[in-house]
């Protein structure tokens, strides 16, 4: 399956393997609504905490903007789910079996007239190009 939008990310459990050219594609798509967005929520589906942590720093690394506090005492067993937003800066992680595998990222707004959109699943090492 050639993915060519975020959009045909929706219906997917797990993260696809990408091509280079569709991560450049994707990135730029995603970018665009980074940008224009408030704050962005991130969902990350992992094999464990390690992992879900990794793709967080990721993320931060790639935008200075995007920032989460306490990452050392996060913990949780086996496969994982991690939850962090960017305008408070809080991030939650909890085991959890069932789950796919990948990056869930959320544009958020201030006003009530723009929804958001919820992008992904995104391959954990997907910001890490």
């Amino acid at each position: 399956m050639e993915i060519k939008k975020l959009v045909d990310l929706n219906s997917l459990r797990s993260a696809p393997q990408l091509r280079s050219i569709e991560v450049k594609k994707l990135l730029e798509e995603l970018e665009a609504n980074i940008f224009n967005a408030d704050w962005i929520t991130i969902g990350i589906m992992a094999p464990c905490d390690t992992d879900a942590i990794e793709a967080l720093q990721s993320i931060s690394k790639k935008y200075s903007s995007i920032k989460f506090g306490n990452l050392d005492s996060l913990h949780a067993d086996g496969s994982v789910f991690l939850k962090g937003n960017q305008k408070t800066g809080n991030v939650y992680i909890r085991s959890e079996n069932g789950l796919g595998e990948g990056i869930l990222l959320t544009c958020q707004y201030e006003k009530d007239t723009k929804e958001s959109f919820t992008y992904g699943p995104l391959p954990l090492g997907f910001f890490n190009n």
